[in-house]
């Protein structure tokens, strides 16, 4: 009797040729899908067994129910018509770079369990680097989302501003911590002040001025109050394409203030840091080259499937001596010659995670990038025209990426609250259609007042003038049914 085993390699070879075959339709086909699917809560659950098959099943029927029961029940991020959030794309590229991740099913610990990729890593972050002209003082690693990557960051700045204490007392003996960020910074800043024991009440939102930009006066301000009052200053995170506007915090001045505080400065540009592949954009990371630590998304607008964080950090030993804990099963002859990943940040096991962001690179090429976003921008920017030009409709914030924000603003309505119904009900039926899908946001206008706009993020690579058409041809038939 033989030992049982993996799936025959015939087999594999067969199943893969369907699943190439699938996935080569659904990229040139998945217009033809509704971007939003019709499904409600439960839906897909309730057609899936309540339990593991005793005896295994065919790939047939396992496919089947993929295509059937997952595929219906799908957002789809890669439809040229996602406009919500900020679009992405899992590039073809991108998509073999995975499969190919998959098979080798490296876990690139230490760097013995996983030479290829942890240098690959390195070699791969190191030509983003310099895609976005920051300096080569900067080294990077991946993770899997820039929530995790701030985590990682300011859990290092936790470090260096409690001189290492934080690490073996933890924070009962430490005076209370601050971090401070925009009032329009992203949800995983508050998260990491959680996770690190800093607390929500731990983070100084310091208020906006016109331009939705962090107000580096009341930062100040801040600062010295905290200080004045016992608490210790640790981190101040930047913002370059916030998430409500795209709004570009004012990087240089914060750091300054950063250099005169001893503060770390970590820069969240998951969105907009992929500016800087264009060199007519790159004005918009100005400053970044002072930050201590700098994140950017490939897998929102450089083309590399969910998901992929690009962490880079001026210290290296700051980030080493926050995280790194070596036990005797994990002593390798290569350490202190080599670079071990588990040491950069809380998890262990890790993935080869630039395989796919590699083969995006090399396939596109930096020109090829930069060409697609600016093609993104002139559609965003076109968009904002149209939107601008016509009758009842406003645009309501600068367009400095990819991102447009706009409302519908018929005469005969004039509460906030009548405004941000008649809007919730044209964005509820454009994404009814399954053409487009768009969110919204909610903003303090200092000419409007309070605003609930719809938010349309261009960044796919099917996404043409076309869709962009479509989009408002479905804007302007539901705000005609919401009149």
């Amino acid at each position: 009797m033989s030992a049982p085993g993996d799936m025959p390699a015939e087999e594999v070879r067969r199943h893969a040729h369907d699943v190439a075959d699938w996935v080569a339709d659904f990229l040139t086909n998945v217009e033809g899908l509704p971007v939003l699917p019709a499904v409600i809560p439960g839906q897909v659950e309730s057609q899936l067994a309540a339990s593991a098959p005793r005896s295994g099943e065919s790939m047939e029927d396992i496919l089947r129910d993929f295509r059937e029961v997952l595929v219906p029940g799908t957002t789809h991020w890669n439809h040229p018509g996602f406009f919500a959030y900020f679009a992405n794309t899992a590039s073809g590229p991108g998509i073999l770079g995975e499969t190919l991740t998959a098979a080798l099913n490296s876990n690139a610990m230490v760097w013995r369990t996983g030479p290829a990729a942890t240098e690959l890593e390195g070699r791969t972050l190191d030509w983003l680097r310099q895609m976005l002209g920051l300096p080569d003082v900067f080294r990077g690693h991946i993770n899997d989302t820039a929530s995790v990557g701030s985590l990682v960051a300011l859990a290092a700045a936790r470090h260096v501003a409690t001189e290492g204490r934080v690490r073996d007392e933890g924070l009962t003996a430490l005076p209370p911590l601050r971090f401070y960020t925009s009032a329009h910074a992203h949800s995983s800043i508050e998260k990491s002040a959680i996770v690190l024991g800093v607390g929500t009440n731990g983070v100084r939102k310091i208020p906006v001025d016109d331009q939705w930009r962090m107000d580096v006066s009341a930062l100040r301000d801040a600062i010295a109050q905290d200080r004045a009052s016992g608490a210790l200053p640790v981190a101040v995170t930047a913002t370059v394409g916030t998430t409500t506007t795209a709004s570009v915090d004012p990087v240089p001045e914060i750091a300054e203030i950063c250099r005169e505080e001893k503060l770390w400065l970590h820069v969240d540009a998951a969105y907009g840091g992929a500016m800087g592949v264009c060199p007519e954009y790159r004005t918009m990371l100005a400053g970044c080259e002072h930050a201590d630590s700098f994140l950017v998304n490939p897998h929102k607008w450089l083309f590399t499937p969910m998901d992929c964080s690009a962490l880079y950090c001026r210290d290296q030993e700051a980030l080493r001596a926050a995280f790194s804990l070596v036990p005797g099963y994990l002593m390798t002859a290569e350490q202190g010659a080599s670079r071990d990943l588990m040491d950069y940040g809380p998890a262990l096991g890790r993935r080869n995670r630039a395989l796919k962001l590699w083969m995006v690179l090399r396939y596109f090429g930096v020109d090829g990038c930069a060409e697609r976003i600016r093609h993104h921008v002139k559609l965003a920017q076109d968009f904002a025209k149209t939107v601008d030009a016509a009758d009842d409709w406003e645009v309501v914030a600068p367009v400095n990426m990819s991102l447009v924000l706009y409302r519908h603003r018929p005469s005969h309505l004039n509460s906030v609250e009548e405004l941000a119904d008649h809007n919730r009900a044209i964005m509820d039926s454009v994404n009814g259609s399954g053409r487009a899908f768009i969110s919204q946001t909610q903003i303090e206008h200092p000419r409007l007042g309070s605003v609930f706009a719809l938010r349309t993020a261009v960044g796919n690579l099917k996404t043409q003038q076309t869709h962009l058409d479509g989009l408002w041809e479905e804007l302007q038939t539901a705000a005609a049914i919401a009149r």
